[in-house]
């Protein structure tokens, strides 16, 4: 994509698919999506992976325990609270005793950072390049989870799922100090999104039911859905990716 004039330093957009929309694959999407977002879980940390997979695992052993009495119930319990069993924050976990800790593995880079810009004002290339690209892995997963599209999410390739993020120069437009507080001034964006969130699971319920007996994604619907994963990555590259101190709009449109 390319970057509008005074446009955020994050840009991202999902194609809406304006035509017939495959209704067995929408049907089955909760266990369709389960094999990739596995290998997701496996790389990343971070809320984007583990908080849609242990949601999803525990949504599907719901569906189970009360539409197929129970059959795979015990299966989908045990690995959510097994594999999944904290949601992640950016590398931080909860384990089984419920503590959060921190989780050295793979995920997005949030702490390297803060101290690289802290004492360094560099912002490594190939750490904001892991950081991108995971995301775009990441929210082409969650696209396909979520209903936006039909392709099944591939690891490597854009497909129709378009994230941009223009790499800071760290010595002029990053401040070394502001990283420490960038999470607390993020707070009033939560306050709003957290129910804009609930509005948009809302909406991809009904969008459920709108592919299966029309064949089609509301357009309404699916622009608000991509509207508020647009103003959660702003957020994010704000407050925890650290790639500008510009803060983010309170909108949902580019």
């Amino acid at each position: 994509m390319n970057a509008p004039a005074n446009s955020y330093p994050l840009r991202f957009d999902v194609d809406y698919p304006d035509r017939p929309r495959n209704r067995l694959t929408t049907f089955f999407r909760l266990f369709i999506v389960i094999p990739i977002g596995i290998v997701l879980a496996f790389i990343d940390s971070s809320m984007y992976s583990l908080g849609y997979l242990d949601f999803l695992f525990r949504w599907v052993s719901w569906v189970s325990d009360n539409l197929f009495n129970g059959v795979p119930n015990n299966f989908f319990n045990w690995v959510s609270d097994n594999l999944f069993n904290g949601v992640g924050f950016f590398g931080w976990v909860q384990n089984a005793e419920g503590e959060w800790e921190w989780n050295s593995g793979f995920g997005l880079l949030f702490i390297p950072v803060l101290l690289m810009l802290l004492f360094r004002r560099k912002y490594p290339r190939w750490w904001f390049n892991w950081n991108l690209e995971l995301l775009r892995f990441a929210f082409r997963v969650s696209s396909y989870f979520w209903l936006l599209r039909d392709e099944y999410p591939s690891t490597d390739e854009e497909q129709a799922v378009h994230l941009d993020i223009d790499y800071p120069d760290a010595q002029q437009d990053l401040n070394r100090w502001l990283p420490l507080v960038k999470w607390f001034l993020a707070i009033p964006h939560y306050i709003i999104l957290i129910p804009l969130s609930i509005v948009a699971f809302l909406c991809t319920i009904v969008a459920w039911f709108a592919i299966l007996f029309a064949g089609r994604y509301p357009r309404d619907l699916f622009d608000l859905v991509v509207g508020v994963d647009r103003w959660w990555l702003r957020v994010d590259a704000y407050a925890f990716i650290l790639i500008t101190d510009q803060y983010p709009p309170f909108r949902l449109s580019e």
